[in-house]
């Protein structure tokens, strides 16, 4: 086999080959940087410049990463395999369920309670937050949830077993969702060490509310109303490390800034990654205070023009005359969409809840269980240590 070939099949199980807005970037096996192939698969690296060389071993492996050919020439997609720790991931799968449990019951041990002041004492808001999660975790209504909540009286995860409907009110409460807020940034506490880039983006969540239509007028068809989860989340472990929910029509752009915030009270943010939505010299400006490089690709119609923003000029020209090495920076944003698949795929995309203020928390509930299931992982595989 001709050692270009050979070399490319050796890129792409590398996952050396990154797609661009036009063409691919591809990694260099001798250095840092990344070589260009357009979509004629003519490519800008020594080999094709100094030698002559039609196809290049980068050129072979954006083919083979399509599918276009294979290293005999034929046409049949190439079948690749990936490096995986599957004894840490076989290992965290088994051991799921219980430690859930376990750390859900420390993360909720320091939640301040309201001082008592007259009437039937109510439950702890320790044990309901315990409940809350246990229950988006599970998927479960709330009357079969309560199967749940007497299993963690036995494993004295719980003080006592709620009445199944005081969940459902406990989420109701808009006192409840900063309460939330602190939990989940909890959760993202311990892998400080490991994150340092992350990636922002927003997607829908479903709920069983419907939008206002008159089918019998104007033919306008019946569709649910949905929330929007604001995220910023590590490109590393997925980590949630920060949160917005709103309702399913707020921009994205204007969410930026409280993530930014929450992501610093626990991480030192290198670079942050986002998509057109949030191109902007505000943006920029927010990303570079913190003392971040940001990776947000420019609109078509996109200037040069500062605006009084230093960092919007200088990122133009970093996007423009060296688009390869931005946008290999940029393509780490496909990791939050690995995170909203991660959480629709084992928690689910649609919320039960009937009002705004109990699908917002509960939204959040699942975003929490998320974050247990990564540190879960990450126990395995990175054998850190969990203290809430």
């Amino acid at each position: 086999m001709d050692f270009r070939k050979q070399k490319a099949i050796q890129l792409v199980k590398e996952k050396a080959v990154k797609p661009l807005d036009e063409g691919w970037a591809v990694h260099s096996q001798t250095s840092k940087r990344y070589y260009y192939v357009d979509e004629n698969y003519k490519c800008d690296c020594p080999d094709c410049r100094l030698n002559g060389t039609q196809v290049c071993k980068h050129a072979y492996a954006v083919k083979y990463f399509l599918g276009i050919e294979k290293a005999d020439g034929s046409t049949e997609k190439v079948r690749l395999t990936y490096p995986q720790a599957w004894s840490a991931y076989n290992a965290a799968q088994q051991a799921e369920i219980t430690m859930f449990d376990e750390l859900l019951k420390d993360l909720v041990t320091d939640i301040p309670e309201p001082a008592y002041v007259f009437g039937r004492p109510t439950l702890s808001n320790k044990d309901t937050a315990f409940c809350a999660v246990q229950k988006v975790y599970s998927q479960l209504s709330s009357r079969r949830a309560k199967s749940l909540f007497n299993k963690a009286i036995d494993a004295k995860q719980l003080t006592h077993s709620p009445y199944f409907n005081v969940v459902s009110a406990f989420l109701n409460k808009d006192s409840t969702t900063p309460l939330l807020q602190e939990l989940l940034l909890k959760t993202a506490a311990p892998l400080k060490a490991v994150e340092t880039k992350f990636a922002i983006d927003s997607s829908g969540f479903r709920t069983t509310r419907y939008t206002e239509y008159c089918k019998e007028k104007h033919g306008t068809p019946r569709e649910n109303k949905w929330l929007k989860a604001h995220i910023c989340t590590g490109v590393k472990t997925n980590v949630i490390a920060g949160a917005v929910i709103t309702d399913g029509n707020a921009g994205d752009s204007p969410q930026l800034a409280a993530l930014i915030e929450q992501t610093k009270q626990n991480f030192n943010a290198e670079e942050y990654s986002a998509d057109k939505a949030y191109s902007s010299r505000k943006s920029l400006e927010l990303i570079n205070a913190q003392g971040a490089a940001p990776f947000i690709p420019f609109r078509i119609d996109a200037t040069s023009r500062a605006g009084g923003s230093a960092i919007w000029h200088k990122t133009f020209y970093y996007f423009k005359l060296r688009q390869e090495e931005f946008m290999a920076h940029y393509h780490k944003r496909s990791n939050v969409e690995t995170t909203f698949s991660m959480i629709k795929a084992k928690l689910g995309d649609g919320l039960k809840s009937k009002n705004f203020t109990a699908q917002k928390n509960e939204l959040l509930c699942k975003l929490i269980a998320h974050n247990i299931i990564v540190l879960i992982q990450e126990i395995h595989e990175l054998d850190i240590t969990v203290n809430f």
